[in-house]
């Protein structure tokens, strides 16, 4: 079949409504009574160490939805050049992340320097994210394009993997632009930071 494909397959099974939250696997890396390699605190800061963008992934609403879906992400990157992809990690039991499948498609919103509030708003679970949120539809998916984001990425589901108790979601992309601030929201050691350091 080929992967482009088994994707066209997957997108038709996502948008048939046919997926729920998966929940949280049972990972061993260890056998019984071994210690852990690595702690989960450790991990996190340690990795909290690399500096990363953050972006709000979106997605129309489908099928009677009362509104879009949309979720703040820092685990967002480019995939490839030919053919243009990007890719985003979300947890498996995230309750949004259901609704961006059944969509087929999402718009990765960069925020830009200043936007901490709004990326505050999408990191909650539950709740009506976009009351009060400028957007418009990205030209392709529809999807909410949000007003002064540093730079949108539209795109349509290519392929979904699973990466422990995340999935990683890759996505072709269709249309794109950087028309806000040059400067973009930065995550670092468990705070918003600027690029000057401030």
């Amino acid at each position: 079949m080929g992967h482009a494909g088994a994707a066209a397959v997957a997108v038709r099974f996502l948008r048939a409504g046919a997926v729920e939250p998966l929940p949280r696997p049972e990972l061993r890396c260890v056998r019984e009574g071994e210690r852990a390699p690595v702690g989960q605190g450790e991990f996190r800061r340690v990795l909290g160490g690399f500096a990363s963008g953050v972006t709000v992934i979106t997605a129309p609403a489908v099928d009677g939805e009362p509104g879009p879906a949309g979720f703040a992400c820092q685990s967002f990157s480019s995939l490839s050049l030919e053919p243009p992809l990007v890719c985003f990690m979300v947890g498996r039991s995230s309750t949004t992340w259901p609704r961006i499948a059944r969509a087929g498609v999402f718009c990765v919103n960069v925020l830009g320097a200043g936007q901490e509030e709004l990326c505050r708003g999408f990191a909650v679970s539950g709740g009506d994210k976009f009351a009060g949120v400028a957007y418009d539809p990205a030209p392709v998916s529809g999807a909410p394009r949000l007003d002064g984001a540093a730079a949108w990425i539209d795109c349509t589901v290519h392929a979904v993997h699973t990466g422990g108790d995340h999935l990683i979601v890759v996505g072709r992309v269709d249309a794109l632009g950087a028309d806000g601030p040059e400067e973009p929201l930065l995550f670092h050691r468990g705070r918003f930071v600027r690029l000057g350091g401030g």
